[in-house]
């Protein structure tokens, strides 16, 4: 099979030579390459043309993310290069750009930071993803515009476009998987009358144990998810106002490699997830800009029940106040600024019987100035940001100390783009990223159900400081479309858990948090080549390498990957079956020998290849899109694997073995 990927790629390079000479209906698709540069991203001045970004991003659009299938919204993006995913079954991953994760991504939803308990291993992000309209993935440190966490880089996740006035509508849909029994549904509804804007969502999915070659079905990977979500706004002439509020609540059971329960209801041990946001969107036109105030609450609580289905052991709250005061402003010599106050406060308590980490108070604040400058052919972009982190544990007696840490960062950036003739684009980035440790690091003590280990954090660690250089030059002609991006990063005080040889009480494994200065380095190459109309073939293949001062390599770095598909766009005609598609498409994850074997942390991860294939079209009927129709299959070949990031490997489980869904969205 790995000699099948050569293979298309060569074949690709070869039928685009061949159609140099013949392409009479070429001229659409490279207008919709052209398109895609056009494509409005976050900047650091404000919104941006992706052509005029100095780091890496990537977009994934709402006709791709339709026809995606997984069993959050995490695993359903993952295949994007320099992307990967920390899984625990079917139902929870976490997002890792370029090998780092946890709180070295930060995850943007309804504007404003996501603050769950991304520190911790067996959750995931709490987020609906039947309500995001498109993702925008920001590689590299991004802490100018977030602050301290986003030294891995950003993902924006965007609701749905705001209607016109006059304008009404909604949609249902409904999604079934195949290994897992999944059952999913969402009904929304929006609509803008005389600039009141107003909508609303329901969303429900049920999974019951999912099945693989290696464990047969594996037993409490069943889960339930319920999220709802309300849009109350007012759009005039002076900006806008919104209130956007949102409740996503998560049942998953907690896979221990043992028991019989493969039903739809999780059985003990399993957690209850819940996340409250209520968010105030503002913009106010003012000279020759805008001022945005965005102001949220959040409240994550995660609660495990291991012994009583009623009375937790483990229960976790944590509130969030985030804050962004910021003006931007655009000028017609070429000058886009932006400057601003944003940070948040944090207040946490432990409810249960069991803990983990101290319940702990945080404020921080961030003053930062950006700005970008288009100088001929050339962009270019900057900026400077002073943080400052107040973080307060409290005492427990016999197992948590109470304790004080200030933490005091300055972030930067600067970077460039130019146009290299009509069809390549090169851009240069500089930046210096901070992260400040989070309370499972500075003062974890203790061990739950869904960790397999016991955690000893670390109250003396420093902030990590990451100076990171990225490079990438792209190509886009007529029949072929090239971006490729690579980046070589020194982070100062890298956090990490490694096992440390002794075992608790409970008989599990110690980790204990330590630092050292760490070098990274890797890149993405995607290649698009379209030999005749409507049909593309495409690879993608990112990689990175990861070590500590003195050879060592790090822990949960994913292994190099290559994803190639052909697709055939079958219709574009607008008549009754539009939009219509087929794709194959082989993902190769090579093998993962760099691994942090000091202690038995981890082990190696041989190569595994899956194939996949989807299909889907849109049905109009009177010149009306009617309903849309997809079926994506996953691992159809039912190979039995264990991702190098995947928290079960070490109990032996594997990942899901074959898996069709069917997705059918009906908009009225």
């Amino acid at each position: 099979m790995k000699k099948t990927i050569i293979v298309l790629s060569l074949l690709s390079i070869c039928l685009a030579a061949a159609a140099q000479e013949n392409h009479p209906d070429s001229t659409d698709v490279f207008y919709k390459h052209l398109q895609l540069n056009e494509i409005v991203v976050t900047g650091l001045a404000g919104d941006s043309k992706m052509k005029e970004m100095p780091a890496p991003v990537s977009v994934i659009r709402p006709a791709n993310l339709s026809a995606r299938a997984g069993g959050n919204i995490i695993h359903a993006i993952a295949a994007e290069p320099g992307l990967s995913e920390i899984t625990t079954g079917g139902g929870i991953s976490k997002p890792v750009i370029r090998g780092m994760g946890y709180n070295r991504v930060i995850v943007v939803n309804d504007g404003i930071r996501q603050e769950g308990q991304q520190w911790g291993d067996e959750h995931g992000i709490e987020i609906d993803g039947a309500g995001v309209h498109s993702v925008e993935i920001l590689k590299g440190p991004a802490s100018l515009m977030y602050g301290s966490d986003a030294l891995a880089g950003i993902l924006i996740f965007r609701p749905e476009p705001i209607r016109g006035p006059g304008e009404f509508g909604g949609s249902l849909s409904t999604e079934y998987q195949t290994n897992s029994g999944l059952i999913g549904y969402s009904l929304a509804a929006d609509g803008n009358v005389k600039g009141w804007i107003m909508g609303g969502r329901f969303s429900d999915k049920y999974a019951h144990a999912y099945r693989n070659a290696l464990n047969g079905q594996v037993s409490n990977s069943g889960y339930k998810e319920r999220a709802a979500s309300a849009l109350l706004g007012r759009n005039g002439s002076w900006g806008y106002s919104r209130l956007r509020f949102s409740y996503f609540h998560l049942n998953p059971g907690m896979i221990e490699g043992e028991g019989d329960n493969f039903g739809y209801t999780p059985a003990l041990p399993f957690q209850q997830v819940r996340h409250f946001k209520l968010v105030s969107d503002n913009t106010i036109h003012l000279g020759p800009g805008n001022l945005k105030l965005i102001l949220g609450w959040q409240q994550n609580r995660r609660q495990e029940f291991e012994e009583s289905a009623h009375e937790p052991g483990l229960d976790f709250r944590l509130n969030t106040l985030n804050y962004d005061f910021r003006y931007q402003a655009t000028f017609g010599n070429g000058w886009k600024t932006a400057f601003g106050l944003a940070g948040m406060g944090q207040k946490s308590d432990n409810l249960g019987e069991e803990y983990l980490i101290p319940a702990y108070g945080l404020f921080d604040a961030g003053l930062f100035a950006t700005a970008t400058k288009t100088l001929g052919e050339w962009t270019l972009s900057g900026g400077v940001r002073a943080d400052i982190r107040w973080l307060h544990s409290e005492a427990l007696a016999g197992r948590f100390e109470d304790f004080s840490r200030r933490f005091p960062g300055i972030s930067a950036s600067l970077g460039a783009v130019r146009p290299l003739g009509e069809h390549f684009t090169i851009r240069a980035n500089v930046a210096r990223g901070f992260r400040a440790p989070n309370l499972a690091e500075l003062g974890s003590n203790g061990e739950h159900e869904g960790t397999f280990r016991y955690e000893i954090g670390n109250k003396d660690l420093k902030p990590e400081y990451s100076l990171q250089g990225d490079l990438g030059l792209d190509f886009v002609s007529q029949y072929v479309s090239v971006q490729s991006a690579l980046f070589v990063s020194r982070i100062d005080n890298y956090i990490f858990a490694a096992r440390n040889g002794q075992v608790s009480d409970e008989g599990l494994p110690v980790y204990a948090f330590r630092s050292g200065l760490a070098h990274l380095g890797g890149g993405e190459i995607g290649i698009d080549i379209h030999p005749v109309h409507s049909l593309h073939l495409s690879s993608a293949f990112s990689c990175v390498y990861a070590k500590e001062k003195g050879g060592d390599d790090l822990p949960l770095i994913p292994a190099p990957r290559l994803f190639s598909e052909i697709k055939w766009e079958i219709t574009h005609d607008g008549k009754l079956f539009n939009n219509a598609f087929v794709s194959l498409n082989l993902d190769w994850n090579m093998a993962q020998n760099h691994f942090y074997a000091a202690g038995g942390t981890e082990t190696a991860t041989p190569a595994y290849l899956l194939l996949g294939a989807s299909a889907g079209t849109d049905i109009v009927i009177k010149g009306k899109t009617r309903l849309s129709l997809y079926i994506i299959g996953s691992n159809l070949t039912d190979q039995a694997y264990m991702p190098h990031l995947s928290r079960l490997k070490y109990i032996g489980i594997a990942n899901m073995g074959r898996n069709i869904s069917f997705k059918l969205v009906v908009p009225w």
